[in-house]
């Protein structure tokens, strides 16, 4: 009966205000939003309008039309929802035409959300929804709440939300960041902050995604004070380096309309072309160009042409790819091609590798250090592979995958019937093979202690003696160790060598674990495309199943990396790696993300699952969805949004067996 009341209260307030409107400022935009919803759409308040969503496979096309934007904003969105979570809020991130292809919300309330529409894959196009902030946002082109009754169904008067637009650098709408929540205060003073919060969030994306788009042009940053200008970058204005001007991010394109600039409409190819740096600013190109060697904190003040307004800008360049390895002022070397592909802008890759660069060809062994699969061995390869050494053999031994009764031989080698099981020829030794190159000994710390005394005895003499041999073998080698562990801690404990440890450690090399790197999308691409050209193959990597590459935290490290790109590759349909693709390890725990399926959630599925008290709502979803469709696997696929093996993961995971495979009662 309460509810009933509050609708029919609702309705008589939307009636009331638009027989008489005469509100101002955001409220005008509800009113506005109210009249065409009832003109244009023909909405009726007193029907609650149920949320909509797109079939699977419509929210992946949307979502690849937003690919680069889902790139860029992932952060952005990620962070704002870290802020409002706790509040009790959801974050959606929704393309110009009102689909969500982004969302982040707690997954103890995912039914609630997907009964309200807070979910990925749903409309909330204002001509669908009716007024609410995506959509009435999206016609307005302007930032605002839709607080309780300010919407237009009454199946939302609950709501609250909050959203503001993301334009591209042409003015054109790109997309809308929302925040919501079921249960606010009952004032929209309370959501004035949230407002501030959301458009800050919003600038931040759209400001990302102008500097990625136009990272190949100088960049005019400009504010109007000197302390902030590399700070707030309030005006970014790219340009062609003559000074013609590419494009404008939202307050750069005010900030030429202030001055008199016009520009074309939105969408034109070249909308700036028209205009030069030098008509806004009262300075000649070379200046612009020159404004980081013009002083030391690489800012410059200018007057504008007109208004005659002070402005200090700094300028981005674009980036010229240079080798990170070599140091201050050495040239670039294209042996170092095998230690520069190890790494990208992390700052403790580059310190690691400038040393390695430097430590390539010293006669000296090296210890690599870190963590299981952070990539010791590739870095032994590329140390190698960028030395002089290169044209002599790289010989591999993994310490700890010998068994004992082998290492001996096999690292030492022997003589013919020099015990039981000898081979009869004889066999040289890998320390012997390796032999002018170099000997790579993964896991140093697991050699047997035996065996450690007659290492240090090969690397102090550089000669071998083969088992049942009476006059040892020079060699010529150098020796890069590998270990995850603490070997000063097995010093102290006596199960390593003091002065074997003194022998390998002539240089350590540290390689940070994945999850602490910078630069773990250019790990993920580099090995992605490597895989790619192993099976011959031109899979895609789509945003969001990047997205969720670059949220997990990778305990395996760069191995388990490889392994689940391999896996995707392996097992997705198609000509692209959606999120759904990846190892479900990969995704499990993470809030809902890009690529999740609206079809386990869309409302009106109804019935009962026999295992639903064991595996929850989704896997109830999943059970109904197999019955409707007499277990034909494709058809649930294409529902879902899902590929057939994931489909099959998901069934042997929830413990759900189709009814010919059940064993007899």
């Amino acid at each position: 009966m309460t509810a009933t009341l509050s609708q029919r209260q609702h309705i008589d307030t939307i009636l009331q205000s638009l027989a008489s409107p005469s509100a101002e400022g955001e409220a005008a935009m509800i009113e506005r939003s109210w009249r065409r919803c009832i003109d244009r759409y023909g909405l009726d308040p007193a029907r609650p309008t149920p949320p909509r969503y797109v079939p699977g496979a419509t929210l992946r096309e949307h979502q690849d039309q937003a690919d680069a934007l889902l790139q860029v904003a992932r952060a952005g969105v990620e962070q704002l929802y870290r802020q409002v979570a706790s509040l009790g809020y959801v974050v959606l991130l929704t393309d110009a035409r009102g689909i969500a292809v982004q969302f982040l919300g707690a997954k103890r309330d995912q039914r609630e959300h997907q009964r309200t529409g807070l979910y990925l894959g749903a409309d909330w196009s204002e001509s669908r929804a009716g007024t609410c902030a995506v959509g009435t946002c999206i016609h307005e082109r302007s930032a605002l709440t839709c607080h309780h009754s300010d919407h237009f169904s009454a199946h939302h008067i609950q709501l609250t939300c909050t959203a503001a637009p993301v334009f591209d650098p042409h003015g054109q709408l790109l997309a809308v960041l929302d925040i919501s929540a079921y249960h606010s205060p009952e004032s929209k003073h309370s959501q004035t902050f949230a407002l501030q919060l959301v458009k800050y969030t919003a600038k931040m994306i759209e400001d990302a995604y102008f500097l990625q788009r136009y990272a190949d042009h100088p960049i005019v940053c400009l504010d109007r004070s000197r302390e902030f200008v590399q700070i707030n970058r309030r005006y970014l204005l790219a340009m062609e380096p003559d000074g013609s001007l590419v494009a404008a991010n939202t307050a750069g394109r005010k900030l030429l309309r202030h001055h008199e600039l016009p520009l074309p409409e939105a969408g034109e190819a070249r909308p700036f072309r028209a205009w030069n740096i030098q008509d806004l600013l009262d300075a000649g190109v070379d200046e612009v160009l020159a404004i980081p060697q013009h002083s030391d904190d690489r800012v410059r003040a200018f007057r504008t042409h007109r208004h005659r307004e002070l402005h200090f800008a700094t300028l981005i360049e674009p980036p010229r790819r240079a080798s990170a390895v070599p140091g201050p002022g050495a040239r670039r070397d294209s042996s170092l091609a095998p230690l520069e592909a190890l790494a990208d802008d992390d700052p403790a890759m580059r310190d690691t590798l400038t040393r390695a660069a430097r430590l390539r060809n010293e006669p000296i062994n090296i210890l690599v250090i870190g963590e299981t699969g952070t990539g010791k061995e590739r870095m032994a390869r590329a140390l190698h592979e960028s030395s002089r050494r290169r044209d002599k053999p790289f010989v591999a031994i993994n310490c700890a995958a010998m068994p004992e009764s082998l290492i001996e031989s096999e690292l030492f080698g022997h003589e013919p019937g020099s015990f039981t099981g000898a081979r009869s020829k004889g066999m040289k030794g890998l320390i012997a093979q390796a032999d002018g190159g170099t000997l790579f000994l993964d896991e140093i710390g697991d050699m047997p202690l035996q065996l450690q005394t007659r290492l240090l005895r090969v690397l102090a003499e550089q000669e071998v003696l083969p088992i049942g041999a009476s006059r040892p073998i020079k060699v010529d080698l150098r020796v890069v160790a590998a270990t995850h562990r603490d070997l000063r801690g097995l010093i102290a404990e006596g199960r390593f060598r003091e002065d074997l440890f003194y022998r390998l450690n002539g240089a350590s090399l540290r390689l940070p674990p994945l999850r602490e790197r910078a630069d773990k999308g250019y790990l993920i691409r580099r090995i992605f495309d490597e895989l790619n050209q192993q099976r011959d193959a031109r899979v895609r990597l789509r945003g969001d199943a990047m997205s969720a590459l670059l949220a997990y935290p990778w305990p395996g490290n760069i191995r388990e990396l490889h392994n689940a790109l391999h896996y995707a590759l392996a097992t997705c349909e198609g000509d692209e790696i959606v999120v759904n693709d990846l190892p479900e390890e990969c995704t499990h725990g993470q809030l809902a993300h890009p690529g999740a399926s609206p079809g386990l959630a869309a409302p009106g599925i109804t019935g009962t699952s026999p295992a639903a008290t064991r595996g929850g709502p989704e896997q109830d979803l999943l059970h109904r969805s197999l019955c409707r469709h007499q277990w034909n696997i494709s058809a649930v696929a294409r529902e879902l949004g899902l590929s057939r093996p994931t489909i099959y993961r998901r069934m042997k995971r929830m413990g759900i067996v189709p009814p010919n495979q059940q064993p007899p009662q």
